[in-house]
């Protein structure tokens, strides 16, 4: 009867250290940058200038692209006016170390 016990307690210990090593948190922080577009590749590559050196950000699920003004951009207008060299304002979710895009502004 002890070593069933014994037995069930480790299996007990041991499911539940497993469970500990499989959990984790993730911290989410949104957070404006702003610069210079240097290099745009829709859903590839979106690279800042910024005062700090280059900085590359990841796309998410979705990006919104708006206008200062608050107008949203259509894909036609996306191949217009989203050029390298033109002032962005990118709003970004942190997860782990990488910059996820959720919106993106530029001048009207």
């Amino acid at each position: 009867m002890k070593k069933i016990i014994l037995s069930i307690l480790a299996i007990c210990a041991s499911t539940a250290f497993a469970v500990a090593q499989t959990s984790s948190t993730t911290t989410t922080t949104t957070t404006m940058g702003t610069g210079t577009l240097t290099t745009y590749t829709p859903g590839s590559t979106f690279i800042v200038k910024e005062t700090s050196g280059p900085v590359t950000y990841s796309y998410g699920d979705k990006v919104v692209y708006v206008t200062k003004s608050g107008k949203t951009l259509t894909e036609a207008d996306l191949t217009t006016r989203m050029k390298v060299g033109i002032p962005v304002s990118v709003s970004y979710d942190t997860i782990e170390d990488k910059r996820i895009i959720n919106r993106v502004e530029i001048d009207d």
